[in-house]
């Protein structure tokens, strides 16, 4: 039989065996629960936890997440070859500077924007995640002025602003049920992203919102609004629909929603960017 010092230790120790289980369980807990809910500040040890490989939570993206992850989708795009930038600094240059112009009275102004020619016949702009935005040399040449073009980007603009590409990556995470806990690994968002980039259009509703953010902050800007009109007209009146609306559902209730907003809401004193011989100069490189 055990003396009672015997019984007494063991008594101790089946405890302290108890305390340690716990608490080690406790820690799991927390550690998970930290994992789940992770905050931008803790990146840095989720990397070291997950051995220098970025995970990211979809439901708490931070403004640099975001803008790394549109990074790497710029890369993948371009070096795949599935986009081709076209070659002329100064016609860059020029798209670069409207578009500054633009995301500086934006809704969302507090990441950096980078706005890209694609060397691409077809009437096409997009944006991805983290301020990229892409126009293609067939849309510029179809705009007849500044101010068409200055809409076209507005638009982008404003998806980037509502954060619609990041939204559209969560709800393509959970299709392809590769969310979790644990958050999703950087080089699957960034395939998931080029997939949206380049196949999955906007929702009705993301469209309306885009057109409306556009709409006022091509005016802020000082752009005449009528530009985003007109030239959504004369796509819609060109009969088979460019990709940039066939994409897009319907083309002609967001011509008559930018109709009633240029009636009811443009700036008076948004005149500029409608002289059509200095946006022919401007784009000069296109002919």
């Amino acid at each position: 039989m055990l003396n009672l010092l015997d019984a007494s230790w063991l008594n101790f120790r089946h405890k302290a065996y108890r305390r340690l289980v716990y608490g080690l369980m406790s820690m799991i807990l927390v550690l998970g629960i930290g994992v789940t809910t992770a905050q931008p500040s803790q990146a840095g040890w989720l990397d070291l936890i997950f051995q220098g490989v970025r995970v990211y939570q979809l439901s708490n993206m931070s403004d640099a997440q975001e803008v790394d992850l549109g990074s790497g989708i710029n890369s993948q795009l371009f070096q795949s070859g599935q986009m081709r930038r076209f070659r002329n600094d100064s016609l860059n240059a020029y798209v670069n500077g409207i578009g500054q112009k633009l995301a500086a009275v934006s809704d969302r102004p507090n990441i950096p924007y980078t706005f890209q020619v694609v060397d691409d016949n077809s009437v096409n702009a997009f944006a991805t995640m983290g301020g990229y935005v892409y126009v293609t040399t067939g849309l510029m040449r179809a705009a007849d002025n500044e101010a068409e073009l200055a809409g076209v980007l507005g638009h982008e603009i404003g998806h980037i602003a509502n954060r619609d590409a990041v939204h559209q990556m969560r709800q393509a995470a959970i299709t392809q049920g590769i969310t979790g806990a644990l958050g999703v690994n950087r080089d699957r968002l960034v395939n998931i992203g080029t997939q949206i980039a380049l196949q999955l259009p906007a929702s009705r509703s993301a469209e309306y919102a885009a057109d409306q953010h556009g709409f006022y902050t091509m005016g802020r800007a000082g752009y005449d609004q009528t530009g985003m009109v007109t030239f959504m007209q004369k796509l819609v009146r060109g009969g088979s629909q460019p990709e940039f609306l066939s994409t897009h559902p319907d083309a002609q209730n967001r011509v008559n929603s930018l109709q009633q907003l240029d009636n009811q809401a443009a700036i008076p004193e948004a005149t500029y960017g409608l002289n059509e011989s200095a946006y022919a100069n401007s784009i000069s490189a296109l002919r």
